[in-house]
């Protein structure tokens, strides 16, 4: 499998981890920058977060890790978290401001 399938494969995982305070997954809360993968299957998802601080990064991280562990290519995860771009209602899709009401 090339590497955008393999990238496409996890992004697709990750919808399926949902922010347990929003309920919505993270992918469409665009808390998600990018994802790499390399020759060995090391993953480095570079991701934000609605706000600093957030009480849930740990649980996040575990949920993540969860999800990612059904595909083979995966063998390990590093979050890499980063405040720039700075998060905003602008960065959800569509589904995710008509499901929060936006």
């Amino acid at each position: 499998m090339t590497t955008e399938k393999i990238q496409a494969s996890i992004m697709d995982v990750l919808t399926t981890v949902v922010d347990p305070e929003l309920r919505v997954d993270i992918v469409n809360l665009g808390l998600i920058n990018s994802v790499d993968i390399n020759a060995a299957g090391d993953v480095t998802i570079n991701m934000t977060l609605t706000t600093m601080g957030c009480p849930l990064l740990s649980v996040l991280e575990e949920m993540i890790d969860e999800a990612l562990k059904i595909l083979p290519e995966v063998k390990t995860i590093k979050i890499e978290l980063t405040w720039e771009p700075a998060w905003g209602i602008d960065r959800m899709s569509r589904y995710a401001k008509m499901a929060l009401g936006l």
